[in-house]
């Protein structure tokens, strides 16, 4: 799950992206409004946590810009603004959830989580897929019924083509889910997490669609 994150308080940032890198998800952090809209347009993302006191614009008003140019990221807004009025004016400014600061992350990742499940119209945290089933909070992988052990590219790699069924992934997106913007990857990492995806779970299980992406596809079947 590809995060950005838009917060200006480095301490508060740099805990956010230590914490929930170690629970599965990528994120990219943005200190101001300006980098987060540029952020938007470079890459693809599952969902954003907004802060709201941004040395160069109020959050409310990017949040406000971003769903009127009809874009439906998820939003979670995190903010030290605690008045029912201060709550009430996010939410109708189109944020999605709504969590004051201090925090726990426990809370804050199970938030996520079920931003994801709502916006994928799922009425259960688990995804399942023809006998595969994926956890993305415990992000355990059964195939059916059997536990299969994957990295943590790995996972989150068949995270993002499950959540997505139906739909072809390019190569940058994929890129995007598994190591966030701007990071150094080598230009075959992809090619060899989507091998070893293969390799346990049936070589049918991601499927390439020539000069478009990846999409899921069937697991194998049990012996």
């Amino acid at each position: 799950m590809h995060i950005l994150l838009v917060e200006d308080d480095l301490l508060i940032a740099q805990g956010l992206q230590t914490g929930l890198e170690l629970q599965g998800f990528t994120l990219n952090h943005m200190a101001h409004a300006a980098a987060a809209e540029q952020a938007l347009e470079l890459g693809h993302f599952d969902a954003m946590i907004l802060d709201l006191g941004l040395p160069d614009e109020d959050g409310l008003q990017l949040l406000t810009r971003m769903r009127q140019q009809g874009k439906d990221l998820p939003v979670l807004i995190l903010s030290a603004r605690d008045s029912v009025l201060q709550r009430v004016e996010g939410l109708q400014a189109g944020a999605d959830d709504y969590l004051l600061k201090p925090f726990d992350l426990r809370e804050l990742a199970a938030r996520l989580h079920s931003l994801l499940r709502r916006s994928s119209g799922r009425s259960t945290h688990l995804i399942e897929h023809h006998g595969l089933a994926f956890d993305p909070a415990t992000r355990e992988t059964t195939l059916h019924g059997e536990l299969v052990t994957l990295s943590r590219r790995e996972q989150a790699l068949l995270g993002a083509l499950l959540q997505n069924p139906g739909h072809i992934l390019s190569a940058e997106q994929l890129q995007d889910s598994l190591y966030g913007l701007g990071d150094g990857v080598e230009s075959n990492a992809i090619n060899v997490h989507i091998y070893n995806l293969r390799r346990k779970l049936g070589s049918e299980v991601v499927k390439t669609v020539r000069g478009l992406g990846y999409r899921i596809g069937v697991p194998r079947e049990p012996a």
